[in-house]
């Protein structure tokens, strides 16, 4: 229970902060007690929404309350929410409510209540999840990178792109012809630390590397390690499943270090692959 309280403080804090300019999203993972990046997924996953835009409704909804009830201007609601242009607030308003705000009060109208999420343990069906505890020590990697975006949603194109970059430029086989050392599969790395977000394409390799490639050293850690098959859909759906139902009831939280996906063949439609997420004992 003590994970549902943190996330619920995380919640809290949230509509504690709507009015300001920004969130603070490293501020809210540290009150859930893990990284900015395992908060937003853990966030997705279990609330179904993104966080930003989680908190783009929570705003227009009380945006849309303020304009209803009081003789607030509409700039002033605007600024109130962190909107410095009325243009970007008409936007967001009328994308969450399909109205523009200066409709707001014409008889009839109607609008979208977002309330605050409140996140509670649910026990769901008897569906198996087989995954083991893997104490690993530091390993190398060597691939391709690109830098991840801040709010995670905004990955969604460029890690599929680079995937397909990579299958067509050469660069999956090239790799799999480096790798030389567990874990014996094709990796997709997120390395997420505070002050660099960077996604790899890689394999674990002892090969020297020349300048089209680079190296990383994963740090020893504590793994969760979950085995799965199917298609590409599948593993969004057992990562999902990791966090909505195994996580909150283990007696692990996440761990620092970056989460792994292990491919293990190249067929998409019945691809073998691995999940390992970091954690750590309460």
């Amino acid at each position: 229970m003590e994970w549902i309280t943190r996330l619920n403080s995380a919640i809290n804090y949230i509509e504690e902060h709507l009015c300001e300019k920004t969130v603070d999203y490293d501020e809210i993972a540290k009150l859930a007690c893990c990284s900015t990046y395992h908060f937003q997924r853990m966030f997705g996953y279990m609330a179904d929404v993104t966080l930003s835009e989680y908190i783009r409704r929570r705003r227009m909804s009380k945006a849309a309350v303020d304009l209803q009830n009081s003789s607030e201007k509409i700039i002033d609601v605007a600024l109130k929410y962190g909107y410095d242009s009325p243009t970007a607030f008409n936007r967001a308003f009328k994308s969450v409510h399909g109205v523009a705000p200066s409709q707001i009060k014409t008889d009839g109208v109607s609008i979208k209540a977002f309330p605050p999420i409140s996140f509670k343990i649910t026990i769901k069906g008897a569906e198996q999840m087989e995954y083991r505890i893997e104490n690993k020590d530091a390993f190398r990697i060597i691939g391709v990178s690109k830098p991840l975006h801040r709010e995670i949603e905004k990955n969604f194109e460029i890690v599929p792109q680079m995937w397909q970059n990579a299958v067509t430029d050469g660069t999956i086989p090239r790799l799999a012809g480096m790798m030389d050392r567990e874990p014996m599969g094709m990796l997709g790395i997120s390395v997420c630390n505070e002050e660099n977000w960077r996604y790899f394409i890689a394999v674990a390799s002892n090969h020297e590397i020349d300048s089209t490639l680079e190296e990383y050293i994963v740090p020893a850690a504590t793994w969760a390690i979950f085995s799965g098959s199917g298609t590409g859909q599948s593993i969004q759906e057992l990562e999902k499943r990791i966090v909505t139902e195994w996580l909150p009831t283990s007696g692990y939280e996440y761990g620092n270090a970056p989460d792994i996906e292990v491919y293990f063949n190249a067929d998409p439609q019945n691809a073998k692959y691995e999940v390992w997420i970091p954690v750590v004992k309460k």
